[in-house]
């Protein structure tokens, strides 16, 4: 089994503007990751994930963008329900609809359908066998797997906080970046360990400080949420739901698709809660 990390980008560019860089991971059954790379735009990432991933190889995607967009105004189900259950350590979602700008997301599962991966909204359970591809979301994992430590707050290492100067911010991200990647590094068995130092772009994260400057940072960034999406992929198909939840399952589903984000999950994090926050 293969599990592919996507930080995909949400808008797909348009116009004289260059799509953002989208992280890209490969982590096999054991956590050693087989590809780590930056692509641009949803038709170069099909392209990365195709030449990769071999046909016939069970595989599953997690990807951080929303894949099905159902609702024509406000929030998804799963998008409130993350601000509900994830609240209390600052982690909510914006609200997506079709009328919003940036879903690049839904085309990537678009053009990978074509090519014969499945979209599993998570509940029933995890899939068995064949290429699938579903939505996760990184703070989820980052405050909802215990053994990272983050038991009252995320890390503030994206997000600048109300009444922080751009050059503070700076520092305090590239600061918490790098504890939340040292944390990851040293992940004990108990949670599906990602072993960072069996590629060079992944033990560059823990050997390099993250830089202060906004492009090269972002860049950085990407990569490590791109990790952590393939570690969630990693955890649901281990665990289930004895440590994921499937947020957005009670959401009617116009033509067959539902749209869900599967989040690792402590126990209080299973039940309602007031939410504050942001996803992107």
């Amino acid at each position: 089994m293969l599990f592919v990390g996507i930080d995909l980008a949400w808008s797909d560019g348009g116009g004289s503007r260059r799509p953002r860089e989208t992280g890209a991971v490969i982590v096999d059954a054991q956590g050693d990751v087989l590809h780590a790379d930056w692509t641009v735009g949803v038709v170069d990432t099909v392209r990365w994930v195709e030449e990769r991933i071999p046909r016939h190889t069970g595989s599953l995607i997690f990807v951080d963008a929303p894949l099905v967009v159902n609702n024509h105004v406000g929030q998804r189900t799963c998008e409130t329900q993350i601000g509900q259950r994830y609240g209390r350590w600052k982690v909510s979602a914006n609200s997506t609809n079709t009328g919003s700008k940036h879903l690049a997301g839904v085309e990537l599962r678009q053009r990978l359908t074509t090519l014969g991966w499945c979209y599993s909204d998570g509940c029933a359970g995890p899939p068995q066998g064949g290429r699938n591809l579903s939505e996760c979301y990184p703070y989820t994992a980052i405050v909802g797997v215990e053994e990272l430590g983050y038991c009252k707050e995320r890390p503030r290492y994206k997000r600048r906080p109300k009444g922080t100067t751009p050059s503070e911010f700076r520092l305090i991200r590239a600061r918490e970046c790098d504890e939340l990647i040292r944390r990851i590094n040293r992940i004990p068995s108990t949670a599906s360990p990602l072993n960072l130092q069996s590629h060079p772009a992944t033990r560059s994260l823990t050997k390099e400080s993250s830089p202060l400057q906004d492009a090269k940072y972002k860049h950085r960034e990407d990569l490590l949420d791109a990790v952590i999406c393939a570690w969630t992929a990693m955890i649901w198909a281990s665990w289930g739901r004895e440590r994921c939840q499937v947020l957005g399952c009670d959401e009617s589903a116009p033509g067959g698709l539902r749209a869900t984000i599967v989040a690792p999950a402590r126990a209080e994090q299973r039940r309602p809660a007031v939410g504050m926050g942001s996803r992107k």
